[in-house]
């Protein structure tokens, strides 16, 4: 087996870099701020092209599930073709892509331009991360992984805000004009300062690896997406799970047999990718999830408009980015599984904060203090998580290093809000149903079908008040269904944590 060569040492100029890290996380922050920023225009897309709930769901997702899909097969095209040019031809596609969504006359064009836009996403995001690995020093590793790692979980947030500010003041056409300036700047910088780098290896690119890695992939990240809007039990969901565990059964076996496989599954058996894995995939998907339950709760139960809403989101998003940040000096003092489970822990305490003190009449404040203990929380443990992932994969492996860890968070995101959002689903109608005796059909059917639409149909404050009441009750229980998590997720750190700290 030979050994690949890297064209690419690692960048000694310190200014260098940090404009090396400045263009990766505009990158970044493009591909972040397009998954959640179209979500914030549900109604006027509908309007516009005559569209279903299903339709617009579907310009969302399909933005999410190319990108899941392909991260994997497409990192490692990066490794071995060289991270500059797809990059560049990343940022290209995607640019293109959502200039075409900015512009779309029909349905159809709005949905193609979004999954060519999730091409171009999963040829952009492992890349960002791999050239920080290949080029920076080991010692300012960490630190420029932590800014990244705030740059993705807080961007999507930020990025909402600034959708939804577009959206309220122009229209939902311009929410494609950041993205695209974005990737302008981005492109510019990665000329200038990102230094060319690939893996040269005398093996073949491993296609069936590829092929099986994108079906398991797309199988289960579409069933993770469809359960809730479709049904759990219904042909198709099931379909979906079947597939995507046959193809996942599939790559495993194929990987093991390979002299160069597209991923080693061999190193899950290592304490860091196995912690930084399950780390990223819980608490991606408890925020996620509570992203889900924080919405409604500032638009249905505070009656907070939708940019005022994502505002409040702030307090989480702020601390996490500050928190990623800081994450590496605190994993140099701490030790890595230290500052893992500390993060995790304070991610459990603030939701148990927002689960206690959660009411109809306490308003924001009751929620506030869990908020930034949870946005610091899943700050600390971020960052060194992902860099257990990408410490764990050799050099010339980075790109596939960084596309497993996106894959992880994708997964993650995907699961929590299909988890927390049925157990808050679940809740309420439990709560909402004994109190709808003596309320007309129809009247009940809107109320039983969310809390927004008992709200929008309520002829009284009291069915208002009901339905407010008991989508509290399902807070609580989607906030301790999270707190149970990070409660195994910390014992699991603590026994099965990075060795070093």
């Amino acid at each position: 087996m030979s050994t690949p060569v890297s064209s690419q040492a690692v960048i000694e100029d310190p200014r260098r870099r940090r404009a090396v890290l400045v263009a990766v996380c505009v990158a970044l922050m493009a591909v972040i701020a397009s998954v959640s920023g179209l979500g914030v225009a549900q109604p006027q897309l509908a309007l516009e092209f005559d569209a279903s709930q299903s339709t617009v769901l579907w310009f969302i997702n399909s933005y999410a599930i190319a990108l899941a899909a392909l991260l994997l097969p497409l990192g490692a095209v990066g490794d071995r073709w060289g991270r500059k040019p797809v990059l560049l031809t990343g940022l290209a596609v995607f640019g293109v892509s959502n200039a075409a969504a900015g512009l779309a006359p029909a349905a159809e064009v709005m949905l193609a331009a979004r999954v060519l836009s999730g091409v171009g996403a999963a040829m952009i995001m492992p890349v960002t991360l791999a050239v920080i690995t290949s080029t920076f020093p080991a010692e300012e590793r960490a630190k420029a992984i932590g800014v990244w790692t705030g740059v993705a979980g807080g961007g999507g947030i930020l990025g909402m805000y600034l959708s939804a500010v577009l959206v309220d003041v122009a229209s939902w056409r311009w929410l494609f004009a950041l993205p695209v300036a974005l990737v302008l700047v981005a492109a510019v910088m990665t000329v200038r300062v990102v230094p060319a780098s690939r893996e040269r290896t005398e093996h073949r690119f491993d296609v069936v690896g590829s092929l099986t890695s994108m079906v398991a992939v797309l199988g289960l990240i579409f069933f993770l997406h469809e359960g809730p809007e479709r049904g759990w039990g219904e042909p198709v969901t099931l379909l979906s799970l079947l597939v995507g565990a046959v193809a996942t059964a599939a790559f495993v076996a194929w990987e093991l047999r390979q002299q160069a496989p597209l991923l080693d599954v061999r190193l899950f058996a290592e304490r860091g990718l196995s912690s930084g894995s399950v780390t990223l995939l819980a608490v991606f998907g408890v925020q996620a999830g509570i992203s889900v339950v924080l919405f409604p709760y500032f638009q249905a139960v505070l009656g907070w408009s939708g940019l005022v809403a994502t505002l409040g989101l702030m307090p989480m998003a702020l601390p996490m980015m500050f928190a990623s940040g800081l994450a590496p000096k605190v994993a140099a003092r701490l030790g890595a599984r230290s500052t893992m489970a500390t993060g995790v822990l304070l991610g459990g305490v603030g939701l148990a904060l927002m689960a206690t003190f959660v009411s109809v009449d306490a308003g924001f404040l009751s929620i506030l203090p869990g908020m930034v203990a949870m946005g610091l929380g899943m700050g600390l443990s971020m960052t060194p998580s992902t860099e257990a992932i990408t410490s764990a994969l050799p050099r010339e492996r980075q790109g596939v290093a960084s596309a497993l860890n996106d894959v992880t968070r994708e997964f993650g995101t995907a699961l929590g809000v299909a988890l927390l959002g049925a157990v808050l689903a679940a809740g309420y109608r439990d709560a909402i149903d004994p109190r709808l005796g003596g309320v007309p059909g129809p009247v009940a059917d809107a109320a039983r079908a969310g809390v927004a639409n008992a709200v929008a149909a309520a002829r009284d404050t009291t069915l208002v008040r009901a339905a407010q009441e008991s989508f509290v009750h399902g807070w609580q229980q989607a906030m301790w269904s999270g707190f149970a998590v990070m409660a195994i997720l910390f014992c699991y750190i603590l026994f099965r944590g990075p060795r070093r700290g």
